[in-house]
């Protein structure tokens, strides 16, 4: 029994790759072969708010970070917090930010039952401070982000 049930599943997975859409051409290759150009913004926010994904979008395109992250993920307080512990990492007492990055991934993940709009930056800059440092140190982070606030505060005071 455990054989049959084994051989179509296999047989089920291995269809699903095989089905597909072709526009009947089998020229792998288009006349322009170049690759695309990416984009300033390539990487992915989940879980967010239209509001708060442009948000996040805005803050990042003024601070240029010198490392992109692949993913940024909103996740409610429970899933922040089982998502630091799967990471294996520790927030140290008395460390008030409600994000964390995941350095081998690239990915950010924020509390989004304590983010605050007026905090965002700060910590996103933290954030980002670890990818451009590639560090998981605090020190190494804040460094980082002082010149990625300075440039959020530029943006504000010219807006006014």
């Amino acid at each position: 029994m455990k054989l049959a049930v084994g051989t179509v599943l296999f047989f089920l997975g291995f269809a699903q790759f095989s089905w597909g859409q072709t526009n009947g051409s089998a020229n792998l290759v288009s006349g322009d072969s170049s690759a695309p150009t990416p984009s300033p913004n390539s990487y992915v926010v989940f879980g967010a708010s239209p509001q708060q994904e442009a948000l996040v979008r805005a803050q990042i395109q003024i601070m240029q970070p010198a490392v992109l992250p692949l993913r940024v993920f909103f996740v409610p307080h429970w899933k922040y917090v089982d998502n630091t512990r799967i990471f294996h990492l520790h927030v140290p007492t008395g460390y008030t930010s409600a994000m964390f990055t995941h350095l081998p991934s690239r990915t950010v993940f924020i509390d989004a039952d304590r983010y605050i709009d007026q905090s965002l930056g700060y910590w996103l800059a933290h954030e980002l401070g670890h990818l451009a440092t590639s560090s998981p140190r605090e020190d190494d982070a804040e460094k980082a982000a002082r010149e990625y606030r300075k440039r959020l505060k530029q943006a504000r005071i010219e807006t006014r």
